[in-house]
């Protein structure tokens, strides 16, 4: 959302901002908002350590009835952390708030995969006012859904306008052991996996497949930012601590995430993000989900879905390692996802439709 912001900020003749920070993720956001210049107008400081969905809904409902009734806001942008942006879509709607959704219209049909953000995705789309969609795949899933064309904008996603203004920074890693490791004679893997849905057997699954490439292949690192989570934390560091070639991190700031995937030589991940992301630098993805609510990623050849099943995952990998010709087929040149000016055309959009109603 920060280029968003930044978007709006830069017309601060024609919109008086307000910008709300939950701070369901502290350490993260507070990163991107220093390295955006972003001063959150509100913080409403609702993170606890392994917060239950039912604690989040009601912290974040509370905050956010607070907010709306104190701003009134003409609209309300929403994009992010799913069960937040449904729990603030419906307090928008109890005001009678407008709601813009970005990222909106992102779907698999299955309403435990993700979980739980596939059911709050919809939900939040029979809220909101303005959609703006990343893709014409996620419009059309609105518009089978019975959402009317007039309201569904395709801008291309931020997450992709954030990407590539971060890539162009001068940035120097200051994670000595990230520096140490990887100096051109070993291929890098990078591995994102805490989603709750693979939660117990799937993450125990898919940490035996990572023990396995490990002792298969000598000449690959294997770096894995460990969501400090109990429920990933605790089975990752069973299964992978003190192994030869696996490295086990903290959670990672942005620039220094964005960093290592520039590095790596393919990604194993079951984030909907880095999936996103990773076509626009040019490194494979391997889903570590039964389903992706991002299928262009997979359609243009930059993904695919592998599972959390251990032999599928050692299969994949592998033949990535090993096949050269299979790899670069991998490697797009264009992104599904954006061109980076997904935060123009919403504030274009925005500002447009609000300055006509004369507000």
């Amino acid at each position: 959302m920060a280029p968003v912001i930044q978007e709006f900020q830069a017309r601060q003749e024609s919109s008086d901002l307000t910008i709300v920070n939950t701070a369901q993720h502290r350490q993260l956001v507070d990163e991107v908002f220093s390295l955006y210049g972003i001063v959150p107008s509100v913080d409403l400081n609702i993170m606890e350590d392994n917060q239950t969905l039912g604690l989040i809904f009601s912290k974040t409902s509370e905050a956010i009835d607070r907010v709306l009734q104190e701003h009134r806001p003409d609209i309300l942008l929403i994009q992010g952390d799913t069960s937040t942006v449904f729990v603030a879509a419906l307090m928008a709607f109890y005001h009678k708030i407008d709601v813009g959704h970005v990222e909106a219209g992102l779907r698999t049909s299955d309403m435990y995969n993700p979980f739980p953000e596939e059911i709050n995705r919809r939900m939040t789309s029979e809220l909101t006012t303005l959609h703006f969609a990343p893709t014409q795949r996620a419009k059309r899933n609105l518009l089978r859904e019975g959402h009317r064309e007039t309201t569904i904008f395709v801008t291309g996603n931020p997450v992709i306008d954030a990407l590539l203004k971060a890539v162009q920074i001068q940035f120097e890693c200051q994670n000595e052991l990230l520096n140490s490791i990887n100096d051109g004679c070993q291929k890098l893997v990078l591995i994102t996996a805490q989603r709750r849905e693979n939660h117990g057997k799937p993450l125990a699954d898919i940490c035996q497949a990572i023990l396995e490439l490990s002792e298969l292949h000598e000449n690959v690192v294997f770096v894995y930012p460990v969501h400090p989570n109990p429920n990933v934390k605790r089975p990752v560091e069973e299964v992978l601590s003190a192994r030869e070639r696996v490295f086990l991190v903290d959670p990672l700031d942005y620039m220094t995430f964005v960093h290592l995937m520039k590095k790596s030589y393919l990604i194993l991940t079951d984030s909907g993000g880095v999936q996103e992301e990773a076509p626009t630098i040019g490194k494979p993805v391997l889903v570590l989900r039964e389903t992706t609510e991002r299928p262009e990623a997979v359609e243009v050849g930059a993904a695919r879905i592998v599972g959390t099943e251990r032999r599928r995952i050692v299969r994949e990998v592998t033949s990535l390692l090993k096949n050269g010709e299979e790899y670069e087929k991998m490697v797009v040149s264009e992104n599904p996802f954006g061109d980076g000016k997904a935060s123009r055309r919403i504030a274009d959009i925005v500002l447009a439709r609000y300055a006509a109603a004369g507000d």
